[in-house]
Order: C-alpha cells, then structure tokens, then sequence
C-alpha cells in the first residue's frame, strides 16, 4: 500500500528567521513546507501549486495577513489559514476568524503550541471535507452506534467478543452518552437475543418501591398488596436485565442483589419459597465508579460481581471525529420527519459543531440538530439555525480554541493539569495525550510545581495538587 502524502504547509513572513525556524520545526514533523516573505510570492505559489494549510504573519511588507486570508478563502477554501501576530487582540482574532482562518498563533510561541495548532487545523479541514460526502454515517454504524474513534471501535469489539457469553456488564458514562444503546447492542447480539429485555432506572424509582419492583410480593405481604407480583428480575428470566444507574440503589437492596447473583434464586416480598431466575445483568452508571467505591455508596463485592465485563464510555467532547457522523444520522432523521430537504451542514456550522464541548453528549447533539432542521428553509444546515449556545462562545470547548492574550504558561499548565484529572494522575497516559517525552513531561511538572500524590497499593484514585488552587 502506497503511504499517504505529507500534508504541504506554505509559511508566509517577511523576517528570515521566523520562516527558517518554522520550516525546521514542520519539517521535522513530517510535513511538506514552502516559504514565501511577502504577499505576492505567497500569492504566485499558490497560484500554482495546491497546500493543506498556510501559517501567516499579520504585517507583510507589501500588504497584510487579512487581506491574503480573504484571498486563500476565495480561491481555495479548502485551504486552512493559521493567523502569526505579536500584536495579538480580541478585534483581530475575530477579524481573522470571520474571514475564514482557523485560529490565531501568538509569538512568541512553543514548538509544542505551533504543532498542536497545526494539528488541530488539519483535523478540521479533514472533518469539513468529510462533511461532504454522502452517507458518511451509514459507513461507521455498528449495533446502532455511529463512530469511527478508536475508544468507540474497541467497544464494539468488546461487545462482538463478550456479548455471547452470559457475563455481566458494567457500562461507566456521563448521560446521554449511549449507554443504553451499549446495553442494548449486548442483549440482541447474545443467545439471549429471544428473550425479554427488561429495563429500570434505579434513580427513577421511589427507595420504597425499588424492593418490590425488582423482586415482586406475595399478596398480604404489606397493606395494598392485594395479589401476587412478580419483579422485574424474574420477568427477565431468559433474557437480560438492565439495572440503569445503580448507584442509587440503596445498600440492602445491593446485598439482596448479590444473594440472587451468586445463588441464581430470590424470595419474593412475603414469600417463604425461592424461586430460580437465569438472566444476564446489565448495570449501568453515569458516575465514576472509583469514587462510589470509596465513599462506600457501592458496595465492593457487588461491584466485583457485576463489571467482569467494563465499558467505559467515552464523552463526546474526546470523540470530536464522530461529531458530523452522528450530526448526518439525525440530519437525515429530522429531515423525513419534518419533510425537510438539508443536503449538508455549511463551513461555519460545521466549526461551530465540532468546537463544541457538548456537556450533553449525543443526546444533546441530537436535540441541536432537530432544532436546527426545524428553523432551516434551505438547502443547507448554517449557524443562525443553531440553539442560542452555539453564538455565546461560553461552551466551547479548548480542545481548539484557546482565549486571547492568555500568557502561554498558563495555558500549558492548564492543558496539563485537565489531562492529569481526566486520567486520574496517570503520568504515562498523560504524557502519551499531550505527545511529550516521559523525561519532558517530569520536568513540566517540575516546573508548574504540579504534584502527584503517589497512592498506597490500597487507595483507588490519585489526586492532584494543584500549586495555584
């Protein structure tokens, strides 16, 4: 298989020095790079050859970064255009932004910053590209689930081997992440499929009644029960129970439930005999399971019965790729539904969607999109359709944007300090998402005075100490 060309950079500056350092620094990523110092060289070589990305100075000696922004956006806009100032403000990142550039790069800036940009920009002409094309969902949907992130596509390889065996499952996630769906997806691709699927949130239930629901009375058991009832555990017999947010269930019922897992048996309310139950437990959670085992709102025996098989749902702010595949499966959805003729999602909307933090995950995607095909009137989907959010900036997420005249130190810090919470202290993991070298990443450490509380072979979780919290 012939290897995919080097992605071609064209680096516009009048000073030497800028261009020769930026040229080594891509080079030696990979990169294909041209140099250009002025607007008209710049503009001669792009009239005769095509680049992924140009990387422009604001003041040119013979005009300015805006003007050859408007110029790559009329010619080529496919092209991204990365804006360099020293003078850097508000007033000129929105300028450069309306007029199509990808973002803004303060000098002076980092090699690790520029190549993180850099990154960020190609990733995002790849995902608008991709947005044109049609049935992009339909190519990336298994057992329902639309996506190609590595996170997302180990899921569906745990669920393909696991999902025959009778093994139960835990599935961790924030709401509206799908976990449902996951449950879903290991219920019909099991032996089981045939059976009944029986679902019930445990935080939707008054603790009174959770008892009874789950493992029905005897009649006269308690004042109202006037006949026999069976639970939902035994109505699941021979098929798969979903036991959604189990958190919330209180500590006896945990200690009930594990009797019925361990001995396949369970007395009704008010009952003197066992019966036999065969299914498959599903359990599901929107919290962190590390932290409900350390204050003891799970119980651990429970918990060791339940998640021989673990899926932890990626939110979707980590899986920005599959943001337009989900995005065309509603579009096309909503259009049937509300006999809507949407044929795509333009530029802009398209930026808007993937900077998004989506504190709502798919479920909230879904909901945008829906509003966004009702108050269409065209041919394509444009950010006025967009909820009310999408024009505060208040949610986007850093993962492109990053404030203006913000000290780089900080935002470094920052970075690292997110990526340390998010995988709770794991310094291997850490430095593997931010792409520094073990060595580089302790001496950033050092240098931010970030420190890791290193725990005993018994704690479950790492805290971070933050010097300036």
């Amino acid at each position: 298989m012939t290897a995919p060309l080097p992605k071609r950079i064209l680096i516009v500056d009048d000073e030497k020095s800028v261009t020769t350092t930026l040229d080594l620094i891509l080079s030696d990523a990979g990169f294909e790079v041209l140099t250009a110092e002025s607007f008209a060289e710049s503009i001669r070589i792009l009239g005769y050859t095509s680049v992924d990305l140009v990387i422009t100075d604001l003041r040119l000696s013979d005009g300015s970064g805006i003007d050859l922004i408007t110029h790559i956006k009329r010619e080529a806009p496919n092209t991204e255009v990365i804006l360099m100032t020293a003078f850097g403000s508000v007033d000129i990142t929105i300028e450069a932004i309306k007029r199509g550039a990808y973002y803004y790069l303060e000098k002076p800036f980092t090699s690790d910053r520029l190549l993180a940009l850099v990154a960020s920009a190609l990733q995002f002409a790849n995902l608008r590209l991709e947005n044109e094309k049609p049935t992009l969902a339909e190519d990336f949907e298994t057992f329902g689930m639309i996506g190609r992130d590595p996170k997302m596509l180990k899921i569906i390889e745990k669920i393909r081997t696991a999902a025959p065996s009778g093994a139960s499952v835990l599935i961790e996630g924030e709401s509206g992440t799908g976990k449902e769906l996951i449950a879903t997806a290991f219920h019909t691709q099991s032996l089981r499929a045939s059976g009944p699927f029986i679902r019930i949130n445990c935080a939707a239930i008054p603790h009174e009644l959770i008892e009874s629901e789950l493992f029905g009375y005897k009649r006269g058991a308690f004042t109202g029960a006037d006949r026999d009832k069976r639970g939902l555990i035994e109505a699941a017999s021979g098929g798969t129970l979903l036991l959604d947010e189990i958190a919330e269930m209180p500590a006896h019922l945990q200690t009930k439930l594990l009797r019925v897992l361990q001995e396949r048996k369970l007395r009704r309310l008010g009952d003197e005999r066992e019966i036999r139950v065969n299914f498959r437990l599903v359990s599901a959670t929107n919290r962190n399971t590390v932290a409900l085992l350390k204050e003891g709102i799970l119980r651990k025996d429970l918990y060791f019965r339940i998640s021989t098989i673990k899926i932890k749902v990626p939110p979707l702010r980590e899986r920005l790729d599959d943001v337009l595949l989900i995005a065309h499966r509603f579009l096309k959805r909503f259009n049937g539904q509300y006999d809507k003729r949407i044929r795509s999602i333009s530029p802009e909307a398209v930026m808007r969607l993937v900077r998004y933090d989506w504190p709502g995950n798919v479920r909230e995607l879904e909901s945008v999109i829906e509003h966004a095909v009702l108050f269409s009137s065209g041919y394509q989907l444009l950010p006025a359709c967009l909820p009310e959010e999408f024009h505060n900036g208040r949610t986007f997420s850093s993962t492109f944007v990053i404030p203006p005249l913000v000290p780089m130190r900080e935002i470094e810090r920052e970075a690292i300090m997110q990526t340390l919470e998010r995988t709770c202290g794991n310094i291997k993991e850490s430095a593997d998402i931010l792409r520094f070298a073990r060595p580089t990443f302790y001496r950033k450490l050092k240098k931010f005075g970030i420190k890791i509380e290193r725990p005993n072979e018994s704690m479950m979780e790492r805290k971070l100490i933050n010097p300036l919290h």
